[in-house]
């Protein structure tokens, strides 16, 4: 086995923390204890709006469901996202050249950096950052370069930043955004001293924008959207978290032509073909998304509820969330935010993420799922538990 896999731990001879590695972390629910460290929103309740069932259930009717559909994705699909991605992210593109679904934006985001890795190369990564940016370059044999983002400078980065980590062998980076666990949604400053260091050194930026749905604060931009980016850029977005269809597996990839017309020709290799009911039921979710007010007004509520709550705590503090559904806590004047998260779990019922899964700036800290639950109170008595312990 190559050493990334060789060092990976599934559970099957000893404990594993990682709620989704393994089946123990939903064994937890059995138990009663609150699920917040898994990102599938409203999990466990039903959520699924009434036209998305609907859709999926005449599917399961039409000639087509028991079919694949081709590797790079529904027409129909991809028109309606080629439409999303002008309207909402200021790309134009054309849908049967610049786009392809995946089976889930995690085989997205392998998908998008795939192409480019070779051993030896080096990935700038701002970190704290979901595992996968990391874990995937060390797959491919390549190196994570961690680029710090500090919790006093509200988890931005600068040029200066970026540029001190930029050697003869930097290929990528790889960027969150809105970041996962931070929620930080980077400022147009940020994001334009980014494109400046990714031109000038002839980088590619790999962008995972799962999270873009619902920002909060900052205005959520598409680096892929600035001068000069769209060639350079290949970005990974999904349906799982703004639309809360995790469960769908459905995610898509949009770059230039050039990057796309190789991915094309892969994709069976590498991913297959995304579920085709899945698909179907994605494009009556398109077709009307007012569902989606809802889940805003229900995050809006949340976030704002954990940081008054969570700050009420002594020796502890969170900024205020800015996009979706998730907190991270500082509780390093605590102590180790490991024994911390196993003494929520025991004491509190509630599991949490430990911060040290998510890299250099992790620790210290917890990441709280506040999207848990369709009911609002629910998530609010969890928080509660976790100040009284």
């Amino acid at each position: 086995m190559i050493q990334a896999f060789r060092d990976a731990n599934g559970g099957l001879f000893s404990s594993v923390e990682k709620a989704d590695v393994g089946n123990s972390y939903q064994e937890l629910e059995k138990q009663g204890v609150a699920l917040m460290g898994w990102a599938d929103p409203f999990m466990p309740d039903f959520s699924l709006p009434k036209a998305v069932k609907k859709a999926m259930l005449e599917a399961v009717e039409d000639a087509a469901a028991p079919h694949y559909t081709a590797p790079i994705g529904n027409a129909q699909l991809k028109e309606l996202i080629a439409r999303k991605l002008s309207e909402k992210n200021g790309l134009s593109v054309e849908p049967e050249r610049n786009i392809i679904i995946t089976p889930g934006s995690d085989s997205g985001l392998y998908f998008a950096m795939l192409p480019f890795i070779e051993k030896g190369d080096e990935v700038l990564i701002p970190m704290p950052c979901y595992p996968n940016n990391a874990l995937n370059v060390s797959i491919m044999g390549g190196k994570a370069v961690p680029v710090p983002l500090k919790e006093e400078e509200g988890f931005q980065f600068g040029e200066e930043q970026l540029e001190k980590f930029v050697t003869d062998k930097t290929k990528m980076v790889v960027l969150t955004h809105p970041n996962n666990p931070t929620t930080t949604v980077f400022r147009r400053e940020s994001l334009e001293a980014l494109a400046r260091v990714v031109i000038r050194h002839d980088l590619i930026l790999v962008c995972d924008q799962a999270f873009e749905d619902f920002c909060f604060e900052n205005e959520m931009i598409t680096p892929a959207s600035l001068p000069g980016m769209f060639e350079r850029t290949v970005t990974v977005f999904s349906f799982s978290k703004g639309m809360g269809l995790s469960g769908l597996r459905v995610g898509y990839i949009v770059c230039c032509d050039e990057i796309m017309d190789t991915m094309y020709a892969n994709a069976v290799s590498v991913i297959g073909a995304t579920h085709t009911i899945s698909q179907m039921a994605v494009i009556a979710a398109m077709k009307d998304c007012s569902f989606m007010k809802e889940f805003e007004s229900a995050f809006d509520y949340r976030r704002k509820a954990a940081f008054e709550i969570l700050n009420s705590i002594p020796d502890v503090s969170m900024q205020m969330p800015e996009s979706g559904f998730l907190c991270w806590l500082n509780v390093s004047k605590l102590g180790n935010a490991t024994e911390i998260a196993e003494y929520l779990l025991k004491t509190a019922k509630v599991s949490v993420n430990d911060g040290i899964n998510y890299g250099t700036g992790g620790e210290g800290h917890l990441r709280i799922v506040l999207g848990v639950y369709r009911d609002n109170e629910k998530v609010i008595a969890a928080l509660e538990r976790i100040k009284k312990h």
